[in-house]
């Protein structure tokens, strides 16, 4: 029997029947991601399992370090079938890790392929899948449908062209949505002017308006969310190691990003100043369009410092980081809500200490106007396997109502993660099956299962406005 079994991780007869009757057929809005946008533009289809599997994940990369599989095998000039062999070596090692789980998902899922992964099998699964990868079907797009993906949220900085999300909205033959999500970090970094100025000159030309100055910046910003906006996207983001916390004028602002501009060193307290200046700006932008802003809290990023020089950012020497969160969220949502421009906020915590305290703290900004306007985030990144899932989940329930949650994503690079959107919702109808299993839920099929059917895919359809495909 093959290890992923139609019951994987469904324990009861209650977590079959919900999983099975309620959440396995609802599609999938992604309203999260990484996926590169020029690869669904172009329909791009992958040369082997080593391209399409290995290049740019990073979560494999750790793995495959920590089991002593030197660098030219991840991000090196090993041939893809040695990447591919050398991850195999490494699946065996992966026991309890949520990798070894995806994997065989991934592998069952998208080329049939039932057999464990290993030195051994590598071989053979190379072929097999490789033929699979040949087939008509298996595109990006192709992938995208098999997957039932009704919608793709990209991630998108102000400044790019937005070129293959202008191509793909007027393409009548692609049947997933693909909308841009503004994810204007590179706008807050006052302290590199190496990053700060180039990335002006890209913003300037991308919206036609010279930023030499404070106000011709925010008009430029504003210029590209609206551009966003025309093109269907409706969800801002933030990566942030913490909500900037000072006060800032309008004057000081105009300071700092003119001592930026000229190429000169920001100190600590000014550029933290005028990152609170900007967030509040953004704020101020979805609020005006009804969006909803992400924010991303508590990565710290390119911890070792020899490999970041080695090979830059998003390469997998990333951890969780242990910055106070709770007082800063708190202050930054309450300026917005006291200037009425707080608008749908959707919370993901790195550091699960900080779970009850977010959750908490949300509750304090849900104002009556919207279901589930301030969302506590699905399990992100070192949080996106089984029991971390858990912990948000019983977090959410206990502080919240996990009825209007708006449910898993991928936040991946890779087009095979859809499984990740299966394993959440086997992990939560394993969790309410057991309730019920207990009596802690009425076995009421149609009120729990129709609480399934919303968080997996209803409620994320309801609650971003975003325009879906019948």
């Amino acid at each position: 029997m093959s290890f992923i079994s139609p019951d994987f991780l469904l324990e009861s007869d209650a977590a079959r029947t919900l999983y099975h009757t309620y959440a396995a057929p609802e599609p999938i809005l992604d309203y999260h991601c990484h996926l590169p946008p020029n690869l669904i533009a172009s329909d791009h289809r992958f040369a082997d399992l080593a391209e399409i599997w290995l290049a740019g994940d990073h979560y494999k990369w750790r793995a495959m370090r920590a089991n002593g599989v030197a660098e030219t095998f991840c991000t090196g000039s090993a041939s893809p079938f040695e990447k591919f062999l050398a991850y195999a070596r490494t699946v065996p090692r992966l026991l309890r890790n949520p990798l070894f789980h995806w994997t065989h998902l991934e592998l069952k899922n998208y080329f049939g392929i039932t057999a464990l992964l290993n030195e051994e099998t590598a071989p053979a699964i190379w072929e097999q899948a490789n033929a699979k990868l040949a087939e008509p079907a298996m595109t990006t797009r192709g992938i995208l449908r098999s997957s039932r993906v009704r919608a793709v949220c990209t991630t998108d900085d102000p400044a790019d062209s937005l070129e293959h999300h202008r191509a793909m909205r007027d393409d009548s033959t692609l049947e997933t949505r693909i909308y841009p999500t503004f994810r204007p970090d590179k706008a807050l970094t006052v302290d590199q002017p190496g990053v700060f100025n180039p990335w002006l000159d890209r913003l300037s030309a991308a919206s036609g308006i010279d930023c030499n100055g404070f106000r011709p910046f925010l008009d430029a910003l504003r210029q590209r969310h609206d551009t966003f906006h025309a093109l269907g996207g409706r969800l801002s983001d933030h990566g942030l190691s913490v909500v900037p916390d000072a006060e800032c004028t309008d004057g000081e602002a105009a300071r700092i990003f003119d001592e930026a501009r000229a190429g000169r060193a920001v100190s600590a307290h000014d550029t933290e100043k005028f990152r609170s200046r900007m967030m509040f700006f953004f704020g101020q932008l979805d609020a005006e369009k009804s969006w909803t802003k992400q924010l991303h809290l508590g990565a710290l990023r390119n911890a070792n410092t020899r490999m970041f020089r080695h090979l830059g950012p998003d390469t997998g020497f990333d951890s969780i980081g242990d910055w106070p969160q709770i007082g800063p969220l708190a202050r930054y949502l309450d300026g917005l809500d006291e200037a009425g421009v707080l608008p749908k906020v959707i919370v993901y915590n790195l550091n699960p200490a900080d779970n009850y305290g977010i959750c908490t703290l949300l509750g304090d900004f849900q104002d009556g106007t919207i279901a589930g306007k301030l969302q506590f985030g699905s399990g992100w990144w070192f949080l996106d396997q089984k029991e971390a899932m858990e912990w948000q989940i019983n977090a959410l329930s206990s502080l919240g109502l996990l009825s209007r949650f708006v449910g898993m994503l991928t936040d991946s690079r890779s087009f095979t993660s859809y499984p990740r959107h299966e394993y959440f919702r086997r992990v939560l109808c394993n969790m309410l099956g057991s309730d019920i299993e207990r009596g802690l839920v009425p076995a009421d099929f149609d009120m729990v299962g129709g609480m399934v059917r919303d968080i997996c895919f209803r409620n994320a359809r309801d609650y971003f406005g975003l325009s879906l495909p019948q």
